[in-house]
This record gives C-alpha cells, sequence and structure tokens, in this order.
C-alpha cells in the first residue's frame, strides 16, 4: 500500500512538471501560456517556438507517462503491479493537466498518456499513432486527431480484452483527454479551429499564384 501511495504521488509530481514552460522559457526565453493558443503543450509548442522545442517537449512529456508505468512493472509486487502500473499512469495525465506547479492548470495530456500507453499496450499505441496521423493529415487539425485517438484507445482496450485495469484507464484517461479538449470541440463546432500548416501545404500556396492577363490584370 505505500508502495502504491509512493507511485502514485510520484507520478503525479513527473507529470506536472510542465516541460512546455520549462523549455520554452529556459532555452527559448518565450512564455507559451502568453503566446499562440496559450497552452503549455507539443502543439503550442511547434506553433510558437519551433520543431526543436517542440520534439523536445513531446520527449518529455512522453516520458512523464512512460517512466511511472515501466517502473511500477519492475517495482510493484507481482498481483498488484496493473493496478499499480495504470494508478501511476492516471496520476501522470491528471499533473500534466492540473499541475501544481501551475496552480492546477496544465496541456492535454495526449503526449502523456502515449507514454503511458507504449509502456502498458504497446501494440494498441502503434493503432493510436497510426489512427492519430491519419487523422491530422486529413484535416490537419490537431484536435480532432487527439479526439480520434481518445475514443478508439476506450474501444481497442474493451474490444480487444484488456486486463480490467486497463480498460478502466482506457476509459478515465479518454474521458480525460475528451474534457481537457472542451474548448477545442467549441472551435471546432464554430469552424474557427486552427490548422496545422504541413510543409508541403506552405510550397502549394507559394506555387499558386495566379497568371497574369493581358494588360497586367491578374485573372
Amino acid at each position: 500500500m505505500t508502495l502504491a501511495l509512493v507511485f502514485i504521488f510520484g507520478s503525479y509530481l513527473l507529470g506536472s512538471i510542465p516541460f512546455a514552460l520549462v523549455i520554452g522559457k529556459g532555452i527559448y526565453h518565450v512564455d507559451v501560456r502568453k503566446s499562440g493558443s496559450g497552452n503549455v503543450g507539443t502543439t503550442n509548442v511547434f506553433r510558437v517556438v519551433g520543431k526543436t522545442a517542440g520534439v523536445l517537449v513531446y520527449a518529455g512529456d512522453t516520458a512523464k507517462g512512460f517512466m511511472p508505468v515501466f517502473l511500477a512493472h519492475w517495482l510493484a509486487p507481482g498481483d498488484s503491479a496493473a493496478l499499480v502500473a495504470v494508478l501511476a499512469a492516471g496520476a501522470a495525465i491528471a499533473g500534466h493537466t492540473w499541475s501544481i506547479f501551475l496552480r492546477g492548470r496544465g496541456g492535454k495530456g495526449v503526449a502523456v498518456g502515449g507514454g503511458a500507453i507504449i509502456a502498458l499496450m504497446p501494440i494498441i499505441f502503434v493503432v493510436l499513432f497510426a489512427a492519430f496521423w491519419a487523422a491530422l493529415l486529413l484535416t490537419r487539425i490537431v484536435s480532432v486527431a487527439s479526439l480520434l485517438a481518445a475514443v478508439c484507445f476506450s474501444a481497442l482496450a474493451v474490444f480487444t480484452g484488456q486486463p480490467r485495469p486497463y480498460v478502466v484507464f482506457a476509459l478515465l484517461a479518454s474521458a480525460i483527454v475528451i474534457y481537457a479538449h472542451r474548448s477545442n470541440i467549441r472551435r471546432l463546432a464554430r469552424g474557427e479551429e486552427s490548422k496545422v500548416a504541413f510543409p508541403w501545404n506552405k510550397r502549394r500556396r507559394r506555387g499558386s499564384g495566379t497568371l497574369p492577363r493581358p494588360g497586367g490584370q491578374e485573372r
């Protein structure tokens, strides 16, 4: 019991570390809370600070979800390892979403949840990763891809016969991610959600100039 409580509390503290703020402000002198969407997550860092910072934040947030689960599987007693791992994963996601260091504010929990899923259900993670990128490439909207992955996670956990603690974790984690995206859902309903500009989209726009008409007027 004591070990489980240590894992849960430690996982929450680890999840609460705002890598978007640490890397953005500490290395690049950019406070992402005051730029872009104001969210302390990977997507806003990519948009506001750049690719390198975004990759670093994504790696840090993913590790926050992976490490507690990985350690729980190794250190927790055999019969309780699955339950402790799931509780640790949930605590890490909760810490990221409601960080003690940010007075209860935080990110959306997608990257942290992904790290936990890698440790718990690696095959399901591969499917979710593919679904996320397929949705992102089709819609160019990160929130749509994240919400789709959250819904797919619950469905896959249930229909692939995962252990009960894993199914409960999938349902709760998906619910947290969807709740954290409630402002995105409102913007989607209004048609105001921003889209990702992939490099090929930029090249297409630069090369899509109109042909001039005779006399210098554009068509």
